[in-house]
């Protein structure tokens, strides 16, 4: 069964690097051995580092471009108490947008009322919340500029 890439939130540094493994596996079909030959390091140096979770800051960026996906960056800026969301462009929301959002939310509520009621655990709860609050914070953002829309380039114009 395939993940949905777009609703998972690590839980520390460590899962946030094998999520990005498991992402570069999956889409990509890089294996580790791959990836640390991309990055110019051992396999085994990046075995360490994904079972530690202690990546060397400065390794941190060439990972997550090269398995495609910024789990890493995310979680440590979301453990600092920061939001992260996609810098909005101030295009029109489709109706898509608006389902994801309301999914968002409803899930949010719902992992709540199940924390609440002790049927899940506190991380389910902070990630959902999390997730809504990035998904609301987008829409802000891209509400405050829709006035002055950046450019859209085509292929034919870069």
């Amino acid at each position: 069964m395939r993940r949905n890439w777009k609703r998972i939130q690590p839980t520390s540094l460590r899962d946030a690097l094998r999520l990005c493994k498991d992402y570069a596996l999956e889409k990509k079909r890089y294996t580790v051995e791959r990836i640390a030959d991309l990055m110019d390091v051992s396999a085994d140096l990046l075995y360490k580092w994904l079972s530690t979770g202690r990546m060397p800051a400065s390794s941190i960026p060439a990972y997550e471009h090269i398995c495609g996906i910024n789990f890493a960056t995310r979680w440590l800026a979301t453990s600092a108490g920061f939001l992260v969301i996609a810098a909005p462009t101030g295009r029109d929301a489709t109706a898509a947008d608006m389902q994801v959002l309301q999914e968002l939310l409803h899930t949010a509520v719902g992992n709540l009322l199940k924390f609440y009621d002790r049927r899940a655990d506190a991380d389910t709860a902070l990630a959902g919340i999390q997730q809504a609050m990035e998904g609301l914070a987008w829409h802000k953002v891209n509400v405050e500029k829709n006035d002055q829309p950046e450019f859209e380039f085509t292929e034919e114009q870069a």
